[in-house]
């Protein structure tokens, strides 16, 4: 899943263009949800690629880049977070976590803003659980039931995981990909466009 950094730089503005065409599109998707109310259908490749990225270890590539990244986002995030370890950790585990999953960290950030508001405690009304708001379901699919999806690093890693897969499946299109990890794919809500929109706003690249 390795990518070229220009290519990554490319590959993230064709994302935020196409999310953005679609929410002005209005577009009605169709399709399995990511995060559902039942758990639904098990894929099984998504589950074997869950299954291998509990096992990867991956850290920084660049640590300079990394260390600069981290001073800008750590200023951003305080908003949200403001407990100074904290606000580390969950950046630190956001910067390698995207990089393994061939992400653009800036990416993961907006979506979980908008899905948990930087709460690593929340849960949703359909039990979605953490920051990225993973369903439990999938902890008993990839045999990691003893695993807490409040823990950082495993919600990230279940969470950047299954956003790629909905990448890959969507051939990059970002507005029908987040739309089936949010669980809003058979009925447009925006939520592309909030993603797109708190890329836009808060975690742009300088």
């Amino acid at each position: 899943m390795s990518r070229s950094s220009g290519s990554r730089r490319s590959f993230a503005k064709s994302w935020t263009e196409r999310a953005l065409g679609a929410a002005l599109l209005g577009l009605l998707l169709i399709g399995q949800p990511a995060v559902a109310t039942e758990p639904p259908a098990v894929d099984p490749e998504l589950k074997r690629l869950l299954q291998e990225a509990v096992r990867e270890t991956d850290g920084f590539e660049d640590r300079y880049d990394a260390e600069v990244w981290l001073h800008d986002m750590s200023r951003r995030l305080e908003r949200w977070v403001k407990d100074p370890r904290e606000r580390i950790e969950i950046l630190k585990t956001v910067h390698y976590e995207a990089r393994r999953a061939g992400l653009e960290p800036e990416l993961v950030l907006a979506v979980i803003e908008v899905e948990s508001a930087f709460d690593r405690f929340a849960i949703s009304v359909s039990g979605a659980r953490g920051l990225m708001q993973v369903m439990p379901f999938w902890l008993d699919e990839i045999q990691l039931s003893d695993k807490n999806l409040f823990r950082i690093r495993t919600n990230l890693r279940m969470g950047t995981t299954i956003l790629r897969y909905y990448l890959d499946m969507e051939k990059g299109d970002l507005g029908p990909a987040l739309a089936r990890y949010n669980g809003s794919y058979r009925h447009y809500n925006g939520y592309a466009a909030k993603v797109v929109r708190a890329l836009q706003r808060h975690w742009f690249k300088q």
